[in-house]
């Protein structure tokens, strides 16, 4: 894995994260795009752990446990970009309309990267397989309700 784009991204989403939202993006453009990259990066670290999860690549231990750690990371990240000045993208109108529902799937997003993350420490892919399962069933869901295509 190529460490410093990573460190970099996670750096520059770090810094933002401690300014309120309405302060971070001058221009509703740049929420979206914050949100979605934030996803992105989330999803590609995701995507290396369950290929591992599902047999399409060999186990590595090390390689599972870093890439989750990324993905338990960036798991904080986007919600910042999702506001009300900001709707667009792939969000669905719903999003601003059920924030009680869509809080508690991001809730729910970071608990499972975080579960995720910590199955991946132990070596164990049983474990493993068990949560990217759980992971990947809170982001279905949450696609499924609140992105559009």
């Amino acid at each position: 894995m190529k460490k410093l784009p990573v460190l970099l991204a996670i750096s520059v989403t770090a810094a933002l994260c401690g300014a309120p939202a309405s302060a971070q993006f001058s221009r509703p453009e740049s929420a979206i795009k914050y949100r979605q990259s934030g996803m992105f990066l989330m999803g590609q670290h995701f995507s290396r752990v369950a290929a591992m999860a599902n047999g399409r690549v060999p186990f590595d231990a090390k390689v599972a446990a870093e890439n989750a750690e990324v993905v338990a990371f960036m798991s904080k990240i986007p919600w910042n970009g999702y506001v009300k000045e900001a709707p667009g993208g792939r969000a669905k109108p719903n999003i601003w309309t059920e924030q009680a529902k869509f809080k508690e799937l991001n809730e729910k997003m970071m608990d499972d990267a975080a579960k995720l993350s910590a199955a991946a420490k132990t070596g164990n892919l049983d474990a493993l397989k068990a949560a990217v399962r759980a992971a990947d069933a809170t982001c279905t869901s949450c696609h499924d309700t609140f992105r559009g295509s």
